[in-house]
């Protein structure tokens, strides 16, 4: 077992004995990666950090069931994810689309069109990724995103790894198909001998 697992697991020993601030130090590490996964499939920075909060209050909640030695991070990223998928299902909900450049970072280097042409690829990759259906898009997130294992996306899911490979398989081809157009003839023609 590594240090930091060791320190994990003494933490969320500590944590279920109802020791506040070793809880808050396990938030702080998987806080940035909670939030991300549920931007990802819910689109909408206030609402993916209600889920967030929320998705680290469940596991507050739920740590007397939690394997102790085990990995937190998929397990707190599962609850996150399934909290998001929820939210997209859930007829109240109405996702509203990221705000222009949400995801763009400065650069000094580079030309004016480089940077127009960066921010344009970024918003067609951003269209195609909403258009997902959310089963896809949440697989898609926890493996090229937040780059889980197979494994770690079945066990967070509660899926098959079969199932899991066949979501990203159908992910990859609709998000291939939807960019191909931007990319050139090359990647059109490419995308279209897949289909």
């Amino acid at each position: 077992m590594s240090s930091d697992v060791r320190d994990e697991t003494f933490l969320l020993a500590r944590a279920r004995q109802g020791d506040l601030p070793a809880f808050e130090e396990i938030v702080r590490r998987y806080q940035r990666r909670v939030y991300g996964v549920a931007l990802r499939i819910v689109r909408s920075h206030a609402v993916a950090d209600d889920i967030a909060q929320e998705a680290f209050l469940k596991a507050w909640q739920s740590l007397d069931r939690f394997e102790l030695g085990r990995p937190f991070g998929p397990w707190v990223c599962r609850i996150a994810a399934n909290q998001a998928v929820n939210h997209v299902r859930s007829p109240r909900s109405r996702e509203d689309p990221l705000p222009e450049g949400h995801g763009e970072t400065r650069t000094t280097e580079g030309s004016p069109l480089d940077a127009v042409l960066d921010t344009e690829a970024q918003q067609v990759l951003n269209d195609a990724l909403e258009s997902l259906p959310v089963e896809q898009r949440t697989v898609f997130v926890l493996r090229a995103v937040e780059e889980m294992s197979y494994a770690e996306i079945a066990e967070a899911l509660e899926l098959s790894p079969g199932t899991v490979m066949s979501r990203l398989f159908r992910a990859r081809e609709t998000l291939a198909r939807a960019v191909a157009p931007s990319l050139g003839p090359a990647a059109h023609r490419q995308a279209g001998e897949r289909s």
